[in-house]
C-alpha cells in the first residue's frame, strides 16, 4: 500500500531546502546523532496538506486507512482518542442529543461533556471485579432507553481497560430500534478489525468509533483514528475535530499512521494468529497458578486477587524481572501485548510470571465486590467542572459535590463524576484505588 505522508517527509528531509518555516528546530537536533525525527518533523508547507482541510497526501492516507477498516470514512487524529471522543460528542451536541453512557468511561468523556455542556444519563453496569470493567446486560439497556422521549445516543467503552468486550452487535440492534446513534470508545481496539471473525465496533454496527492506534498498532503516541459507518457523518468529522484539535498537528504522528496502513495491509493478518497462539500457550502453562480474565486476547489480564495474590506485588516482582506491566492494583494486573510482539517476548514473559508467582506471598483475603450506588446529581457536569473548587482529603468529602475529576491515567476511570454528591461508597473506592484527595465545589 502507498504511504504518501512518509514518502513526502523523507523526500523533503533528503532535499537541500532552507527551512524558513516552523518548527524552530529546522530539522536539526541539538545533540548530534538524533537528527532523523527532527528532519521529518515539519509544518503545513506546500505539498504537505493540512489535517483539518485535507485534500492531498493526508486525505489519500486516510482513504487508505478507511478501506482497511471498511468504514464510510476514517480520519486521523494527532491528539489521541481524546480528540476523537470530543469530536463524536460535538456531533451529538449539534444534533441536540442527550447521551446515555455506560459508567466505566474514560475521563476524556467527562471533560468533553463539561466543555460541550452535554446532558449525560448514566447506565450503571455490573462491576464484578473493580470499576475498570463493567458488564452491561442488553435487557437493562433496552429498559433504560425505553423511557427516553428526547433525541439521544448511546456511548459505550469496548474493549474496556481490562480488555473486556461489550456485545456491540446486540447493543447496536437496540440503538437502531430506538433511532439512537451508537458511539464506541474503542481506544484499545484498533487491531480488532483484522481478526478472522468480526470484532471491531464498525463491523458490528457502531455509528461512530475511535481507535488509539498507538495502543495496539505500531504508531507513535497520540496517533488515533475516528471512524464512521454512516454516510451522513462523512465530511463532518473534521469540522468537529477542528473545534478542539491543535492547528499544529504532529506530522511525525500522522506519518506513523501512514506507516500503519502498510503494516496492516502486509502483515497484521499473519501476526495476529501467531501472537494469539503464543498467548494461548502462556495462559495454559500458567493456568494452574493464575486465573485470567476473559477478554481480548492481547490484554493478558491476571485476576491476581482471585489467584490468591496482590496485583501490586506481582507487578513489582515482574518489574524486578525486567517486565513492566500496563496497569496493576490490588486485584488485577494488565499486561498489554500487540501484534508486534514475537515468540521471544512471550517466552520472557512466561518465565517472569512464573518467577513472580513463586516469589509472591499468598494472601487469603478475597477481592471486594464493587457496588456503585445510583448517582445523586446536584449540579450539571459543566457547572461543577467550572465552579470554584477546593482540594480536600477524601475522608472529609462525604456530602460534598464533586468538582473537576482528577483520576490517574492509567486507568482514568472516574469514581465520582462532576456534579455528583460524594457518598461513603465513593470514599471507600477512592481509598481502595489510592486516591487521597478530591476536588469539591466550594
Amino acid at each position: 500500500m502507498e504511504t504518501p505522508i512518509i514518502d513526502f517527509l523523507e523526500k523533503y528531509a533528503a532535499g537541500d531546502v532552507l527551512r524558513c518555516h516552523m518548527p524552530g528546530h529546522k530539522g536539526r537536533a541539538v545533540r548530534g546523532g538524533t537528527e532523523l525525527p527532527f528532519a521529518l518533523d515539519i509544518t503545513e508547507i506546500h505539498g504537505a496538506d493540512s489535517l483539518f482541510e485535507a485534500d492531498g497526501i493526508i486525505a489519500q492516507s486516510e482513504r487508505n486507512m478507511s478501506s482497511l477498516y471498511g468504514s464510510a470514512e476514517t480520519v486521523y487524529s494527532a491528539g489521541g482518542s481524546t480528540l476523537c471522543i470530543q469530536a463524536m460528542l460535538a456531533l451529538m451536541k449539534q444534533e441536540g442529543r442527550v447521551v446515555y453512557a455506560v459508567r466505566n468511561v474514560h475521563r476524556a468523556f467527562l471533560n468533553a461533556a463539561a466543555l460541550l455542556g452535554l446532558e449525560v444519563r448514566w447506565i450503571m453496569p455490573d462491576f464484578p471485579e473493580g470499576i475498570l470493567s463493567g458488564v452491561l446486560g442488553l435487557e437493562k439497556l433496552e429498559a433504560e432507553l425505553s423511557w427516553c422521549s428526547v433525541p439521544a445516543c448511546v456511548y459505550v467503552t469496548s474493549p474496556d481497560y481490562t480488555g473486556r468486550l461489550a456485545d456491540i452487535a446486540g447493543i447496536s440492534e437496540i440503538c437502531w430500534k430506538f433511532g439512537m446513534p451508537l458511539l464506541v470508545d474503542s481506544a484499545h481496539g484498533a487491531h480488532l478489525a483484522f481478526f478472522a471473525e468480526p470484532l471491531h465496533p464498525i463491523q458490528l454496527g457502531a455509528d461512530l468509533c475511535c481507535d488509539s492506534a498507538h495502543k495496539m498498532l505500531p504508531a507513535l503516541t497520540g496517533a488515533a483514528m475516528l471512524h464512521t459507518s454512516r454516510a451522513e457523518y462523512t465530511g463532518r468529522l473534521k469540522q468537529a475535530m477542528s473545534l478542539f484539535g491543535s492547528t499544529s498537528p504532529s506530522y511525525l504522528t500522522m506519518a506513523s499512521l501512514d506507516l500503519c496502513t502498510r503494516y496492516i495491509s502486509e502483515r497484521i493478518r499473519s501476526d495476529i494468529p501467531q501472537n494469539i497462539e503464543q498467548i494461548s500457550t502462556l495462559r495454559s502453562e500458567l493456568s494452574d497458578r493464575l486465573l485470567f480474565a476473559e477478554c481480548d486476547p492481547f490484554h493478558i489480564t491476571v485476576r491476581a486477587a482471585k489467584s490468591g495474590f496482590s496485583g501490586t506485588e506481582l507487578a513489582r516482582l515482574l518489574r524486578e524481572r525486567g517486565v513492566e506491566c500496563e496497569y496493576a492494583d490490588s486485584d488485577i494486573v494488565v499486561l498489554l501485548m500487540s501484534p508486534m510482539n514475537g515468540e521471544a517476548d512471550y517466552e520472557r514473559l512466561s518465565k517472569a510470571l512464573a518467577g513472580a508467582v513463586r516469589a509472591a506471598q499468598k494472601r487469603e483475603a478475597a477481592p471486594e465486590t464493587v457496588t456503585l450506588e445510583p448517582p445523586v446529581q446536584a449540579m450539571s457536569i459543566r457547572g461543577a467542572a467550572f465552579a470554584p473548587s477546593e482540594e480536600i482529603d477524601v475522608e472529609a468529602a462525604e456530602g460534598r459535590i464533586c468538582a473537576s475529576v482528577k483520576v490517574p491515567c492509567p486507568p482514568a476511570v472516574p469514581i465520582a463524576v462532576s456534579g455528583e454528591v460524594i457518598t461513603r461508597g465513593h470514599i471507600g473506592l477512592f481509598r481502595r484505588y489510592g486516591i487521597r484527595t478530591v476536588e469539591v465545589v466550594k
